[in-house]
């Protein structure tokens, strides 16, 4: 499998979990909420809104035109900041989190 393969699968999962608990969202934020200049649009998306609308379809696209992926790239320090101990999602998305990283690790990248 190659990286761009174990990428795509990882970014699938990542969709499923968030369908399967409910955290995927049928409606798009308006377009003003994607102009944010933060990292993660953390003034205008909630944490798992910036999965959804942006890493994910972001990462599709670059795999689908053949890019080259990010080196050093990881979410998962984000999201354990910003997601409260006490969201019932936490302790599931940030493995799959990790996992992703890791495919971005200096050795992998």
């Amino acid at each position: 499998m190659t990286l761009h393969d174990s990428v795509r699968h990882r970014l699938n999962t990542l969709e499923a979990l968030m369908r399967e608990h409910r955290h995927w969202q049928e409606s798009m934020p308006d377009d003003s909420a994607f102009a944010s200049t933060q990292p993660f649009c953390m003034d205008t998306l909630e944490p798992l809104q910036w999965l959804q609308w942006v890493l994910i379809p972001r990462m599709h696209q670059t795999i689908d035109a053949g890019l080259p992926l990010p080196q050093s790239f990881a979410v998962a320090p984000y999201y354990e900041m910003a997601l409260e101990a006490a969201h019932p999602f936490r302790d599931t998305l940030l493995p799959e989190l990790q996992r992703l990283d890791a495919l971005f690790a200096d050795d992998n990248a």
